[in-house]
């Protein structure tokens, strides 16, 4: 059974290893010594020699550099011979033997193959001294399947434990045994964990890593990947795990070829998202804490292992936010509107700024149509510019900006610039705000209307000639003769540049529209040529109509 200590003893290796395994001089006795002297950096101790012994007071003073002796107070120590002709004195070294004596008594004779976990503390020639609960364990270099190297230093390994020899105060341990012995355990214990799949096991974390966690279930290792965590996605596992830690979980397979055992923890728990699906609908207002926060949004906490998203657009009304942490901080608790529930993909989406008052309802309150009002131009586009007022955005149309059709607001106005304007509409169907410029200023069909008036006959050049009528420059104003209006001339002989006279039949002040008649000055003409006559008639006498005809 314990062919690895055979082959040792057998060869002779063992005495040589254990001899090497502490350094020379160290023979010697455990004695009970007394207190003589308290120095600054030693205690001297007399142990009934010649010469009293000197130990270092770093050997006895606790984690708050307390020194528990003093003169007088009797003290156990591991003496050996030192140089010349003081003893040396160690407390610890007899602290140490004195646990592993109560080890071996502990032991009995049913030692071989005890398992022991401890820290490699210390290598020397024959291999490396392990601590384990208090006590020192050697372990050969030939027993320990490590490389050599001084990495091993304060790594933590199993061993099982091979020989027991009290004469000399040394327990031996091999972690090739531990190996040999952990295979076959491994493999019985994996068969009777798959037989328990669906039963909820208790394990012990071993170690973490960036990919899952290393976790022990009745002496069975397995990986619990960081996707089988937690039902919110993959976690972090340095951050929420670490060694020694209890787990509940569930084996969920194994690989054959690899000899990899696999565990779930979220498959040990409900699935949240059944209950979200349950409890949750759209338009759901749910307290929530802040759990992370990222420069496109925060997640939120709901409370049942299920994080939900909110994103950045969705936190406030204001749009020049320029990080959510300039808003939120993890632990804050928050109201918000459940806005989307997608169970296949496992995504829930939350709005804060949806339980706020909209700012066009708090500006629909404050102002209304023909109000004069200042901003700051916030862009500018071909059609318009949107004007910044506040906490709410204005349309500015180019058609709307001049009198003067050709010229655009990205020609004129610069971004941040302040400009006045008069609301012309508030749409609160489609929450949008309808602005113009050209309203505060006199409009050229105004100025037109101040020279001119209703039935005033003008004359003008023909501009331009469309479907609907024919333009003509009177006085500097664009009048429209539509088609219906232009008789008795006939539109195809009218040519450009030609001088047409008409009658004012409408100024439109707010449209800046002037409209004139060919027609109308035709009938006002033959009107006035009527009057003319009927006047030249009344006055004529009876003679007169009567003359030449008795």
């Amino acid at each position: 059974m314990l062919k690895v200590l055979e082959d040792i003893e057998d060869n002779g290796e063992f005495a040589k290893m254990l001899a090497e395994s502490e350094s020379k001089g160290e023979s010697g006795q455990i004695k009970t010594g007394r207190v003589i002297a308290v120095q600054e950096d030693r205690i001297l101790v007399d142990v009934g020699e010649k010469v009293e012994g000197s130990l270092s007071i770093s050997e006895v003073i606790d984690k708050d550099k307390n020194n528990p002796f003093k003169v007088g107070d009797e003290i156990v120590v591991f003496v050996s011979s030192g140089r010349g002709e003081r003893p040396s004195v160690s407390y610890k070294k007899a602290i140490k033997l004195a646990n592993i004596e109560q080890k071996i008594k502990d032991l009995g004779s049913d030692f071989k193959d005890k398992v022991i976990e401890g820290k490699i503390i210390r290598k020397n020639k024959g291999g490396y001294i392990i601590e384990a609960d208090g006590v020192d364990y050697f372990m050969p270099r030939a027993m320990a399947a490590l490389k050599d190297s001084a990495k091993n230093i304060g790594q933590t390994i199993r061993a099982c434990i091979i020989d027991v020899r009290p004469d000399e105060h040394s327990i031996v341990v091999s972690r090739k045994r531990f190996f040999e012995i952990d295979d076959v355990q491994q493999a019985e214990g994996v068969k009777k964990l798959l037989e328990k799949r669906d039963q909820v096991l208790q394990g012990v974390v071993r170690g973490t890593a960036s990919f899952g966690i290393f976790v022990e279930v009745d002496g069975v290792k397995g990986l619990v990947h960081y996707t089988e965590i937690s039902h919110r996605g993959p976690v972090n596992t340095t951050k929420h795990y670490k060694e020694g830690d209890s787990v509940s979980l569930k084996v969920v397979g194994y690989d054959e070829e690899k000899k990899r055992l696999s565990f779930s923890i979220k498959a040990a728990t409900q699935d949240p998202w059944q209950e979200v699906q349950k409890e949750l609908k759209k338009g759901y207002t749910i307290k929530v804490v802040v759990s992370n926060i990222e420069a496109y949004g925060a997640f939120v906490d709901i409370g049942n292992d299920v994080e939900g998203f909110l994103h950045i657009s969705e936190i406030s009304w204001d749009k020049n936010i320029k990080h959510p942490g300039d808003f939120l901080k993890v632990g804050d608790e928050i109201d918000v509107e459940v806005i989307e529930i997608d169970p296949t993909n496992r995504r829930l989406r939350v709005s804060l700024k949806s339980l706020l008052e909209k700012p066009f309802d708090n500006f629909a309150k404050q102002h209304k149509a023909n109000d004069i009002i200042k901003g700051k131009v916030a862009t500018l586009t071909d059609f318009g510019a949107f004007v910044n007022l506040g906490e709410v955005d204005g349309l500015l149309h180019n058609e709307d900006a001049f009198w003067d059709k050709g010229t655009k607001c990205k020609d004129v106005f610069k971004v941040g610039e302040e400009i006045e304007v008069r609301i012309i509409k508030i749409d609160n169907t489609n929450q949008r705000i309808s602005l113009s410029k050209k309203a505060l200023e006199e409009s050229p069909a105004e100025k037109f209307g101040k020279a001119h008036k209703v039935d005033d006959i003008v004359k003008g050049k023909v501009i331009d000639c469309k479907d609907f009528g024919v333009f003509i420059d009177v006085d500097g104003m664009d009048a429209l003769i539509r088609n219906e209006d232009l008789y008795p001339l006939k539109k195809e002989e009218i040519e450009q540049g030609a001088e047409i006279e008409c009658v004012i039949v409408s100024i439109d002040k707010q449209s800046n529209r002037v409209r004139v008649s060919v027609r109308k000055l035709e009938k006002q003409k033959q009107k006035e040529e009527i009057q003319a006559f009927n006047s030249a008639d009344d006055k004529m006498t009876l003679g007169d109509k009567l003359k030449g005809k008795i």
